[in-house]
């Protein structure tokens, strides 16, 4: 496990005593294969990145044929542990309330089939959605003993689920291209602070955030627990930091879901203020504070290394358009688009828009109109053979895979056809695609994230996600093996445009070379 809210020496005490820094390097990190020749790199003219959400590489690929899946997990990785380190004596599903869930059985303390009896829920089906929290995630890891997955979740034994993936379409990408089997989520914890990590490599400063919208941690620097919070045996762990109170680091760095502070915002416009804007004190919705808006962030993207090298490139997102009108509506007025789960509703997320945090996408700017479009642009795009040399695509929530309000087979479906008309697009001889998912979702996943000088940092990274390489230049039919994370992503473009490193890359994680042809 890796704590790294205490401070001064005893932060990186916790730190030493709890990871074990040469055993995880060595024990979990496969070190890059050498880079292709520069020939092969350069036959790729234009990146396309697709992110979908919320799943481990065990919950889809787990039962891929010559990957590393669950079949290799150890006894210690797949038997769940307590608080107190004791085996569960079964895994429990918990509902909204923290009970055990009667519409989901008893189950062995073990990586389970959801789409198999006695659980049998298809693809098809919404399923929970585990809490994914970079404080969370950090106690599930436990040094990489990935054992306290269902004591630190919100669903209980919920999060040792996965699925025989061999019916999804995207499978078929995989067996057809390249699949990396050793590719981890960049940051601990969810969706907002991995899209961050995906453009940037960083971490959201948020030095003037409340005291409500900060952590509370214990002198172990783990999360603070409720007195008398519940076994895993039992119930769902209560934390005394809930909602707001996990948002932001003790010393200023946003972590967890938080708001843009332009329109397409879950935080409304201030009444009177600029419609284009979230209302700087937050707001209100049933009685529950949102806490503020992040401040417009200014570090250095990729989207800025590829514009100062007259590189071009685009953030498409799905529901674009229609949430940014959606968010500019007056205070009072009901939202259809944004979080909106109704069956003709994009289901849009703010929080999955990384550029929209940033004063040089502000509104009005020329930036923002030149590189942040909408979903139907990049369909556009690809028929008429436009796409920019870097292209990273954000499917609507419905689209996205995400636990809970969508299910796996409508995003599959989605992509899928993505990939197709990819194939069919004037510059698929020049393309590389890569489909992967912002973070595990809360999902168990057995392999431990690499970790180490050149190889881990304070932010992660966190645990195995799916990556399938696609595209002409692409080995066929390969498993790579090679250690990656998201920021494998901006390494490669930033090697294949000649661009500088963004400083949060790590050292050591590969390039994405090892996946092309010679």
């Amino acid at each position: 496990m890796r704590q790294f809210e205490a401070s001064g020496t005893a932060r990186f005490a916790v730190r030493a005593a709890l990871l074990g820094l040469s055993v995880l390097a060595s024990a979990c990190a496969t070190t890059p294969a050498a880079s292709s020749n520069s020939d092969s790199l350069q036959r790729i003219r234009n990146v396309v990145v697709i992110y979908a959400e919320n799943h481990s590489f065990d919950n889809l690929y787990g039962l891929f044929p010559g990957a590393n899946g669950v079949s290799r997990a150890t006894a210690e990785q797949k038997t769940q542990v307590d608080h107190d380190g004791k085996a569960l004596p079964e895994l429990l599903v918990f509902g909204r309330d923290g009970k055990p869930d009667s519409n989901y059985p008893r189950l062995p303390n073990a990586p389970f089939r959801i789409d198999a009896a006695p659980v049998s829920r298809p693809p098809t089906t919404i399923v929970p959605s585990p809490i994914h929290d970079y404080f969370y995630h950090q106690e599930q890891i436990t040094g990489g003993r990935n054992n306290m997955f269902a004591a630190m979740s919100s669903v209980g034994g919920w999060s040792m689920g996965y699925y025989d993936g061999s019916s999804f379409k995207l499978w078929q990408w995989a067996r057809e291209y390249t699949l990396a089997d050793n590719f981890f989520q960049a940051a601990f914890g969810g969706s907002y602070l991995n899209h961050q990590w995906l453009i940037c490599a960083c971490t959201p400063k948020f030095a003037n955030a409340p005291d409500n919208m900060r952590v509370r941690l214990d002198a172990s620097g783990k999360l603070e627990k409720r007195p008398g919070s519940p076994s895993a045996a039992v119930g769902a762990v209560q934390i005394r930091s809930d909602g707001l109170g996990r948002s932001v680091t003790v010393d200023g760095w946003s972590v967890n879901t938080s708001q843009p502070p332009y329109q397409p915002s879950g935080i409304a416009p201030a009444s009177g203020g600029p419609a284009t804007d979230a209302n700087p004190q937050g707001v209100k919705y049933a009685g529950r504070d949102s806490g503020l808006p992040v401040p417009a962030q200014t570090a250095t993207t990729i989207g800025d290394t590829l514009s100062a090298k007259g590189v071009s490139w685009a953030w498409y997102a799905g529901g674009w358009n229609a949430a940014l009108a959606d968010g500019m509506q007056p205070p009072e007025a009901k939202r259809r688009v944004i979080y909106s789960a109704g069956k003709d509703s994009p289901n849009f997320q703010p929080h999955h828009q990384p550029f929209n945090y940033y004063a040089r996408f502000a509104p009005g700017t020329p930036d923002r109109a030149l590189h942040l479009k909408d979903g139907a642009d990049f369909m556009a795009d690809i028929a008429a053979g436009t796409l920019p040399a870097v292209s990273f695509y954000k499917p609507s929530g419905r689209d996205s895979q995400h636990p809970s309000y969508t299910d796996i087979m409508l995003g599959d479906a989605h992509m899928a056809q993505v990939l197709e008309k990819l194939r069919a697009s004037p510059q698929w001889k020049d393309l590389l695609v890569i489909v992967t998912y912002d973070e595990n979702g809360g999902y168990w996943d057995h392999v431990p994230p690499p970790q180490g000088p050149g190889w881990g940092d304070r932010w992660g990274p966190g645990s195995r996600i799916p990556a399938l390489l696609i595209g002409p230049h692409v080995k066929r039919g390969f498993v790579d093996s090679t250690s990656y994370d998201t920021t494998s992503i901006l390494k490669f473009i930033s090697k294949r445009f000649d661009l500088p490193a963004l400083p949060g890359v790590r050292a050591n994680t590969g390039d994405l070379t090892p996946a092309l042809k010679p």
